[in-house]
């Protein structure tokens, strides 16, 4: 009887932000010019990285891998609602979801493991820097990418797989703005504790794992720091790690908050908040948190400007 039910269920509902049509309105302006700003945003920095020799290191290798994962996950997460605002009927097929699921869960996976690697990197900058090439060569940052998009990608496999097995009856309204693992969980019409266990056990083996390398990462970074006599040592190097930084608190605190405790966990609409800001405002912030604080990246941008301005005026003329 279940499986015939959960047969049936081609099709979920997605209840969204709000009902009220000048609501979504103005909701679709808003999140419209975010989600252009995060995909220009990460496509500049990684066309900067691209062309400017200068940023060729292991840092804006994997900063390249990290604007690649924001965008993917923010074009998972945004078109799909944009189009529901607009829609009078929300649907989404079952196929869709499962898909919305995978790519959101699997890339937010990517992003954190990928962020540990950086704080690896940053650590080997810090406190190794005479060996730092030596040690993050390219064959390394390659495998250590190659392992963020794997086991990302596995775990999120895994995951949808369970969820959509379980027999929804005929329970179809999704109280979020997409398909996100725990609020498709709650449709089912069976006991999900197994479920929400299994959710609580990946969390701290892909969340908590990569979270505790940061903080020891970071904790090493820190002792080294504070042994540096000069102040003026001591800025350079903290500089090297605050835009990194900056992102480790944003992501990392909201997902802990999240999905730590499945059972005692936010309420639906801080659910739906903290999907918004993994969708739009961490993919839009992060260019702007690794370009208003890093050199380089301002002065590979300059040097892009003043290429294009001399080229616009050779074409003037």
């Amino acid at each position: 009887m279940g499986t015939d039910n959960q047969t049936w269920v081609r099709e979920f509902i997605l209840l969204g932000l709000s009902s009220d049509w000048d609501t979504q309105a103005s909701l679709f302006v808003l999140f419209s010019v975010t989600y252009m700003v995060t995909v220009l945003g990460n496509f500049l920095i990684v066309l900067l990285i691209r062309l400017d020799s200068r940023l060729h290191t292991p840092m804006y290798f994997f900063l390249t891998n990290l604007s690649l994962v924001d965008v993917s996950y923010a074009t998972t997460i945004v078109p799909q609602m944009l189009v529901h605002f607009l829609a009078e009927h929300k649907a989404i097929p079952l196929e869709s979801c499962a898909a919305q699921l995978f790519f959101s869960l699997g890339l937010g996976g990517i992003e954190f493991v990928l962020l540990a690697v950086m704080a690896y990197d940053r650590y080997v900058a810090v406190c190794d820097p005479l060996r730092y090439l030596v040690i993050m060569h390219g064959g390394l940052c390659t495998k250590l990418a190659i392992t963020s998009w794997v086991s990302g990608s596995v775990n999120s496999l895994v995951h949808t797989a369970i969820t959509f097995q379980l027999p929804m009856c005929s329970n179809k309204f999704i109280d979020h703005i997409s398909c996100e693992i725990l609020a498709v969980v709650r449709l089912a019409c069976v006991d999900t504790s197994s479920n929400e266990i299994t959710i609580m056990v990946s969390s701290i083996v892909l969340l908590m794992s990569p979270f505790f390398l940061v903080l020891l990462s970071y904790i090493r970074i820190i002792s080294t720091i504070l042994k540096i006599r000069s102040t003026e040592g001591r800025k350079k190097a903290f500089h090297t790690c605050a835009s990194h930084l900056t992102v480790v608190v944003l992501c990392y605190g909201m997902a802990i908050f999240t999905y730590i405790q499945p059972h005692s966990g936010p309420s639906a609409l801080q659910e739906k908040l903290i999907s918004l800001f993994y969708a739009i405002l961490t993919p839009m912030l992060n260019p702007m948190i690794y370009s208003l604080r890093n050199k380089e990246v301002k002065g590979a941008w300059q040097k892009l400007s003043g290429q294009l301005s001399g080229l616009s005026s050779k074409l003037a003329t």
